[in-house]
């Protein structure tokens, strides 16, 4: 966060000591123009300079002419969270032009489309009028292209103005069109004619540039959609059904863009995995079980609604026993909601998927590294657990791009779990029954289709059964399998990723949170420990609760629980779990749609830890 003293020392009249690496870009433009090209332009280019970089799209769910913003952040410090100050400000949209300007900081950089004939009502900002039209005009580009190559404009405009390396914006834009030649000579001239107009017309006044800092090697940018694909495939994936929605579609699509380059049998030629696109939810959901069932790798992508559409199969993918991973990309809900917001508001309904007595296992990856890493992880506790495993990822991460460290190849062998194959159940005897549990843990051994033996057939059932899958209502039965089934999961939560927990001497209040609100509660911390505040953090990566979480939620005075979504979901949980500290958990939570900012969580926590004190 940007503190007072960082601002600039004056306004457009008097020079101004320079802002570097430390502050936020917002481009304004409309959707469907195209400018996604050149906002992540910008943002690669950045990267390329060495200087640690994060983009936030925000946009609208209809498919054109409605506005849509981006915010590029740059921190020499690391902080990548959404911040809710903007310091350059480029507005091509006149509908929104009023507000773009209305939210620069004082001393900010207003770049805009002279075409906007808006009065600008204030003399503390820094304006860069840029004739888009004159330029463009000017150009070779084709008549059909030139709404879209005109968002090419303020990319070298911009560069010219905060001193972005040329060099690396050419490299950026190689980059996205995969060195073909013709479209990156194309949008380079376009964005060289305007670097060179502004070095020629436009005088810089404000504080804000960028300086290359050497922090960025040895990283990779990436969204967490392709790192929970690329995960699943490294964790031995065969199939994937899946229904188009958004956000989690790049998942599935990403699955098929890499599946010839990493799964094809060099021996065969023929791929190792298959994607199918099913007809709604509801199939790919029954088609993902009826594949785990069988002995497949198997998973499903979905959002909100697509996640209540699997309600039913997930209940029964829980009491047969079948292993299924599901990846939930969350959106704000209910209902329809805001489909292009990102939220954390599908906890609830994810832990608890299903009627009845149901109690699912959850991740959180953290970052888009743990997208990668529990893409592949997932299958090993769900065939080791013989369950679903839910993945809560969110919009935030799915779409959106992302600093990270190369993904690492798994370590370890594939855990197929408890299988019998045709030796091991003449080994059994009679002891084996496909729900009977031999070693205590709840976890029984399956057979799958294919083994030879007679004996290794059963029933795989959603209705009451006992221990070899006879069909049973025998009130006894049912008590002792549900019983047994919640002792599986119980006793093998080692399995699951831990927490991870930063403590500091002395300090007797904690934040608690999960997956992309990292950043910002990382940011939280560090303005806090600024301020003289000490205060722990545990960020939970998994459910269902483990000791150690309730240990150091007993260990603190007041445990503020920070999410995206309404209720407090996940206090609410923590509530349920550990009822001896109800009075330990303080919820924060908030849901507007946008990524959290380390800003309201230091607000809310001071304005509570005031009220405390009251």
């Amino acid at each position: 966060m940007i503190s007072e003293k960082e601002q600039p020392d004056e306004n457009t009249t008097g020079s101004v000591r320079p802002v570097i690496n430390d502050f936020s870009i917002t481009v304004a433009t409309v959707n469907g123009s195209g400018s996604q090209t050149s906002n992540l332009t910008l943002m690669r280019a950045l990267f390329k300079m060495g200087i640690p970089v994060s983009g936030k799209n925000i946009f609208p769910s209809n498919i054109q002419g409605q506005p849509t913003w981006y915010t590029i952040r740059v921190s020499d410090k690391g902080h990548l969270a959404r911040r809710e100050e903007t310091e350059v400000m480029v507005t091509m949209n006149p509908a929104t032009f009023a507000r773009d300007v209305a939210g620069l900081v004082p001393g900010g950089a207003l770049l805009y489309d002279d075409s906007i004939k808006i009065p600008i009502n204030r003399q503390d900002i820094h304006m860069y009028p840029m004739p888009v039209k004159q330029l463009v005009r000017d150009s070779a580009a084709p008549t059909s292209i030139r709404d879209y190559i005109a968002n090419m404009v303020y990319v070298g405009v911009l560069a010219n103005i905060i001193g972005i390396d040329m060099e690396h914006i050419h490299k950026a834009l190689d980059f996205h069109f995969k060195g073909k030649a013709k479209p990156i000579e194309l949008n380079w001239s376009m964005v060289k004619n305007a670097y060179d107009w502004a070095a020629a017309n436009l005088k810089k006044s404000d504080a804000y540039l960028v300086k290359p800092s050497g922090q960025t090697d040895g990283y990779i940018m990436t969204d967490g959609n392709t790192a929970a694909a690329m995960g699943a495939l490294y964790g031995g994936l065969q199939f994937a059904a899946w229904y188009p929605i958004t956000p989690a579609t790049s998942l599935a699509e990403t699955l098929n863009e890499y599946i010839p380059v990493f799964r094809k049998d060099p021996q065969t030629g023929k791929n190792t995995c298959a994607v199918l696109q099913a007809e709604d939810e509801l199939a790919a959901i029954g088609m993902v079980v009826g594949a785990g069932w069988s002995g497949l790798r198997a998973m499903t992508s979905t959002s909100g609604p697509g996640l209540s559409l699997m309600v039913e199969y997930m209940g029964l993918a829980y009491l047969a026993e079948v292993p299924v991973v599901l990846w939930d990309v969350q959106r704000i809900g209910p209902s329809t909601g805001l489909p292009t917001r990102t939220s954390q508001g599908d906890l609830t309904l994810a832990y608890h998927m299903g009627h009845g007595d149901v109690k699912h296992v959850i991740l959180f990856p953290g970052s888009v590294t743990e997208c990668f890493e529990m893409g592949w992880k997932a299958f090993d506790i769900a065939e080791r657990l013989q369950t679903p495993v839910i993945v809560l990822s969110d919009l935030d991460f799915g779409m959106n791009q992302w600093m990270t460290k190369p993904f690492e190849y798994p370590d370890r062998p594939m855990d197929r779990g408890k299988i019998l194959w045709e030796d091991d159940l003449q080994k059994m005897g009679d002891r084996w029954g496909r729900y009977h549990d031999v070693d205590g843990d709840g976890i029984p051994y399956r057979t799958l289709p294919g083994n030879r033996l007679p004996n290794a057939a059963y029933f795989a059932r959603g209705t009451g059964h006992d221990d070899y899958g006879a069909y049973s209502e025998e009130p006894e039965v049912w008590e002792a399998n549900l019983l047994r089934i919640k002792r599986k999961l119980e006793s093998n939560l080692a399995l699951l990723p831990e927490p991870v927990i930063k403590q500091e001497q002395g300090a007797d209040i904690s934040l608690i949170s999960f997956g992309s609100t990292q950043d910002a509660v990382d940011e939280a911390l560090y303005v806090l420990s600024n301020q003289g505040y000490k205060v722990n953090h545990l960020r939970m990566r998994s459910l269902p609760v483990s000791d150690n979480v309730k240990q150091f939620v007993r260990g603190h005075k007041r445990n503020y629980v920070v999410e995206l979504n309404r209720d407090g979901q996940l206090h609410q949980i923590l509530q349920l779990e550990i009822p001896d500290s109800n009075l330990r958990l303080i919820s924060l939570s908030h849901q507007d749609g946008l990524p959290l900012t380390a800003r309201w969580v230091v607000e809310q926590l001071l304005a509570k830890e005031e009220q405390q004190h009251d």
